[in-house]
């Protein structure tokens, strides 16, 4: 009997307790409460001319968006992944690639004595890397190692949560990358009031895994001289350079769309005929 009055008692008390906790949870401000989201504010929706199933590629803001990351993005970005003679995609000829692509150095060897040696970059070398492993990537640039950008365009992307990545199956929205790309460009703020930035880091609300951000901005109005007249501005560089990347994620995407275009229509045909083919069948069937 005593042992059931005790167990009872110890029933009581740890509910008791396990009720205050929840009470004071709850009158706990929100902010002590919540887990933070990143980003804060969402990428912006920019108009592409990739977008959409006849979406194609402006070769003009291409050569652009290359200028832009030659000069400034390949400071301390790398690009393992593309050869530069891809760039005759861009409306290049071949002569203008090997040029480009002299500009450039690359390691190569050994030689017939066993060294290494370094050489003019040729159109079959792939854009070299800034620094010549990520321990050095990450000593210049306060411990953080810039991510190689050939991939991404489509390897960073912010999640749109349902409803809206239902309704872009519809819409066929596939820009993501893009518009994450271009917001952190021209997404730089000062930190609201009472904000800790930690040393060495910058404010971007725009940035997908914590509100600071090790890269500083990298643009500038001014910055990158255009020959074509196109405006000289942040908005225009953070718009050519996402494209730019866009392309060297995706160089095939122009063809993806008419084969899949192609393929639409000949399903279409397919299914018509199918169709008059079993009513030609059954109609000579009695019943």
């Amino acid at each position: 009997m005593n042992k059931l009055v005790a167990s009872l008692l110890s029933l009581a008390v740890i509910g008791g307790l396990t009720t205050a906790v929840a009470v004071a949870q709850e009158k706990k401000p929100a902010a002590e409460t919540a887990t933070p989201t990143y980003p804060i504010k969402e990428p912006r929706e920019q108009s592409w001319t990739f977008a959409g199933p006849f979406g194609h590629y402006d070769k003009a803001q291409l050569q652009r968006g290359l200028k832009v990351y030659a000069e400034v993005c390949s400071a301390c970005h790398s690009m393992n992944l593309v050869p530069f003679r891809t760039l005759g995609d861009l409306g290049y000829s071949p002569a203008q690639v090997k040029t480009f692509a002299a500009k450039y150095e690359t390691q190569d060897g050994p030689n017939p004595q066993g060294e290494m040696y370094t050489r003019k970059a040729l159109p079959s070398d792939h854009f070299p890397a800034p620094f010549p492993n990520p321990e050095a990537a990450a000593a210049a640039n306060n411990g953080a190692v810039p991510p190689d950008m050939s991939l991404l365009a489509k390897a960073r992307e912010v999640e749109r949560g349902f409803p809206r990545f239902v309704f872009d199956i519809f819409t066929q929205y596939q820009e993501n990358g893009p518009d994450y790309i271009y917001s952190l460009l021209t997404g730089y703020e000062e930190p609201p009031a009472g904000f800790q930035l930690p040393p060495g880091s910058h404010y971007n609300p725009y940035f997908h895994a914590a509100p600071s951000f090790a890269m500083p901005k990298p643009l500038s109005d001014g910055q990158v001289t255009y020959d074509d007249g196109a405006p000289q501005t942040v908005d225009q560089y953070a718009k050519d350079v996402s494209s730019f990347l866009m392309w060297a994620a995706e160089p095939h995407l122009e063809d993806r769309k008419h084969m899949g275009f192609m393929v639409i229509i000949f399903l279409l045909i397919f299914t018509v005929l199918i169709y008059l083919t079993k009513r030609s069948i059954y109609s000579k069937v009695e019943h």
